[in-house]
């Protein structure tokens, strides 16, 4: 079967799950909701008015996780994995279908999120984003998307592997929330190459570690790249 078809057939059963339509919604909600609280209570000498206006992108990603996790884990349900393997016997080309179902809606609420966002962080912020150029905004919703869309798939590689959406979710969220956190402030620049402190270089006006906004995404990109390998390798080897 060829590729088309069978990302078609992924795609239909994306828009057809709730659960993933309200993960789609919820990036947007979330993302929008914290930035707006956090350039509310903006300031100081470290302040960094791009990271103010697209800080909600650290919630929101919990989100995408979600969609790229409970995308994949619906196939280790009721023997759906192996009706999907039994119309698509080209393992690879099904994961593959799989995950490009996943990256293009990710990417277009990416991008809204993005804009939206945007804009909301400016209205709060005021003249405190007045120095920001249309290149750095740009930067931001095209970062923005692309992060979040990186952090999906990185989500549904995990889940390929490890067969259990409630096993990625139980590693990804706590080590986003905290342990990003934690080893960030104890091993110097070592944690900025941690997917999540990587990726989100791109959303920062200045930064000073050693990777710079498309490096940063560059080296999610790579942890993505392993995770989606890994799961790939998963589904080819392992019985469905």
């Amino acid at each position: 079967m060829a590729f088309t078809p069978v990302f078609h057939s992924e795609w239909i059963k994306i828009r057809t799950l709730r659960s993933l339509l309200a993960a789609l919604a919820t990036i947007l909600a979330v993302t929008a909701l914290f930035s707006a609280l956090a350039s509310s209570d903006s300031g100081g000498d470290d302040f960094d008015p791009l990271f103010s206006a697209f800080f909600g992108v650290s919630f929101g990603q919990i989100a995408a996780i979600a969609f790229g996790t409970t995308a994949v884990s619906s196939e280790f349900q009721g023997g759906a994995l192996r009706l999907s393997l039994a119309a698509v016997p080209h393992r690879g080309r099904w994961f593959a279908a799989k995950a490009t179902a996943i990256a293009v809606p990710v990417l277009t609420v990416g991008l809204i999120t993005g804009l939206v966002t945007l804009a909301v962080g400016n209205a709060v912020l005021g003249t405190k984003a007045d120095g920001l150029s249309l290149a750095e905004e740009t930067r931001g919703v095209v970062g923005c998307a692309v992060y979040l869309t990186l952090m999906a798939l990185f989500a549904a590689g995990l889940t390929a592997l490890l067969r259990s959406g409630v096993a990625t979710l139980s590693i990804l969220v706590p080590f986003l929330l905290i342990v990003s956190f934690v080893v960030g402030d104890m091993s110097n620049n070592i944690a900025d190459l941690l997917p999540d402190r990587a990726g989100q270089v791109v959303l920062h006006e200045t930064w000073d570690g050693a990777l710079g906004p498309w490096t940063g995404l560059a080296v999610t990109g790579l942890w993505t790249a392993a995770a989606l390998a890994a799961g790939a390798w998963s589904v080819r080897r392992r019985d469905a």
